[in-house]
């Protein structure tokens, strides 16, 4: 087994070695949506696809698909969907999205290659608009693909002022058809998406792969306390109000409170802002963002709870004035149980632990969940890191990743072929 990992990992690298070339930034890996980059590396996946004999076609919204037809009455077989994003966030790494994409097309390439046969058509989806960086937009691409495309995104603009309905028809795609872009979910087996984890959990148990159980809800706040400003040297301390200090007691709160939290519950101030923001005057106002996720929605909605009665204390304590604001909030999405059990399957017969885990970061698996059966199955991410340069699995990770997919896509081509009870 170690020889095989190590070789199919050593293709996998080799293609997105060659991916992460195609960069809107020499030097670094920056590929956003519809530009340049996008639609180079749509050349070259196009070209791979080709080369493993798939039918490529690009859709209206610019999501590129290589098909294999069924090698049993390919006419009325429904479809296997594989895939992930191609698109970057600023100064990427090489894995985020695109292992999903090359780990599709080398296992298709093996099923040819062993002589597997198939009563389902395989389909190979490279996205262009996961990650949301050039337009708000994130999850269109997979949106469309799910017929939950919202028009209203088409007059969202990047920071030129270029419309989305914009750069589609420059990039030779029409608005206009992108209904057509939808795939009717009655046809279709189900979608699984092989992804680095992105986060440390997989490299503390010291575990190559790992199946996912759900991804996570999530709710995002900003929130405001407002004190008194004055001059540092002048105001004594027990006079203050303040704001800063009080959001200094709020953060802690929100980390013991997500400390207790259960199902995998992560609470998180990632952005401040303080004012007057002099070094000589007592902070009046403070702004700040409030994120708060977890795996299934009970915690999360007890723990969103729990923050907000302990900052309204606090600020009454301290005499602040509080407000609260709910930006985004969006519902766990758990992944198909039978393709969970299929991608364990998989993992168990290469002699690994079957260890399940929730996705803190969203996927495209979270728009195709949608309408159709979703699986997911993580690769361990070195040192937890991901949206950096730094970003890295092994090729033996990546290859166990590669023979997982591959025999669990045998194992559901074995119980798409038994007779109905």
């Amino acid at each position: 087994m170690e020889s095989l990992a190590l070789s199919l990992g050593s293709r996998a690298v080799a293609l997105l070695d060659a991916l992460a070339l195609v960069t809107d930034e020499p030097g670094r890996v920056t590929r956003t949506y519809l530009s340049t980059a996008h639609a180079r590396a749509l050349d070259l996946v196009g070209d791979w696809m080709r080369e493993r004999d798939l039918a490529v076609t690009l859709d209206a919204v610019a999501t590129l698909r290589g098909r294999r037809p069924a090698d049993f009455d390919p006419d009325h077989a429904r479809t296997l969907l594989i895939g992930s994003h191609i698109d970057t966030v600023i100064d990427a790494g090489s894995l985020d999205g695109c292992l999903g994409v090359v780990a599709g097309l080398i296992a298709a390439e093996e099923i040819d290659r062993r002589g597997l046969k198939l009563p389902f058509a395989l389909e190979i989806l490279a996205f262009g608009d996961e990650e949301g960086v050039r337009f708000p937009t994130a999850l269109s691409s997979s949106s469309a693909a799910t017929g939950t495309f919202r028009r209203e995104w088409l007059a969202a603009a990047d920071r030129d002022g270029v419309t989305l309905d914009e750069a589609l028809r420059r990039f030779g795609r029409d608005p206009e058809a992108i209904p057509a872009a939808r795939i009717d979910p009655t046809g279709v087996v189900g979608w699984l998406e092989v992804h680095i984890e992105q986060g440390p959990r997989l490299e503390h148990w010291d575990l190559p792969l790992g199946v996912v159980t759900s991804i996570a809800g999530q709710s995002r706040f900003g929130f405001t306390l407002v004190g008194t400003a004055g001059h540092a040297g002048t105001v004594p301390m027990d006079l203050r109000r303040d704001a800063l200090a009080g959001l200094a007691e709020i953060v802690l709160a929100v980390e013991r409170i997500g400390r207790q939290g259960t199902g995998g519950l992560v609470a998180t101030v990632g952005r401040v802002a303080v004012s007057p923001g002099a070094g000589n005057t007592v902070p009046g106002r403070v702004e700040a963002t409030l994120d708060v996720r977890a795996g299934s929605d009970a915690p999360r909605l007890v723990a969103i709870d729990r923050i907000g009665h302990e900052a309204r204390r606090i600020a009454e304590r301290r005499g602040l004035d509080f407000t609260l604001e709910r930006f985004v909030d969006v519902p766990t999405c758990p992944m198909d149980a039978d393709l969970q059990e299929a991608f364990a399957r998989a993992v168990g017969s290469l002699g690994l632990d079957t260890r399940r885990l929730t996705s803190g970061a969203g996927h495209d698996a979270m728009a195709m969940a949608r309408t159709m059966p979703t699986a997911m199955l993580f690769v361990r991410s070195r040192d937890g890191i991901s949206h950096n340069p730094r970003e890295w699995s092994s090729p033996r990770d990546i290859g166990l990743a590669v023979e997982a997919l591959i025999r669990c896509i045998v194992d559901l081509a074995e119980r798409e072929a038994r007779p109905a009870p």
